[in-house]
């Protein structure tokens, strides 16, 4: 076994400390990119039992709204109702903060959207 050179001391320490940042920063991407897609399946998932209340309330808008309100803690969330005869849709909006340190920085925050069109039904 060869001993290592004198100019190679603490090159370990070095290519570490220049690896480690950017590990860090895809880390806290990573993380970034999960909360985002966790809340956009939710800001979904609200825009679906809002439909889903109003095709079946006698007045959509505020069985929508209310549906939309109770299921979530997310605010301020945008609720936006438009009917027909035969149909309902529910438009649901949320600007995400993004809250990971250094990523979120970088992207700002997030606009958040889905939308629902369902049959009415007979209240």
């Amino acid at each position: 076994m060869t001993r290592p050179d004198r100019r190679d001391r603490g090159q370990a320490a070095v290519e570490f400390a220049l690896a480690v940042p950017i590990v860090v920063v895809l880390v806290l991407g990573v993380v970034q990119v999960l909360v985002v897609g966790v809340r956009q399946a939710a800001v979904e998932r609200l825009a679906r039992d809002g439909a889903r209340a109003a095709s079946v309330s006698a007045q959509p808008h505020g069985a929508a709204r209310t549906a939309v309100e109770r299921a979530t803690g997310l605010r301020p969330i945008d609720v936006q109702v438009s009917s027909d005869r035969t149909t309902v849709t529910v438009t649901v909006s949320y600007t995400d903060p993004t809250v990971v340190p250094i990523v979120g920085r970088a992207i700002g925050d997030v606009h958040l959207t889905a939308e629902v069109t369902m049959p009415r039904e007979p209240p």
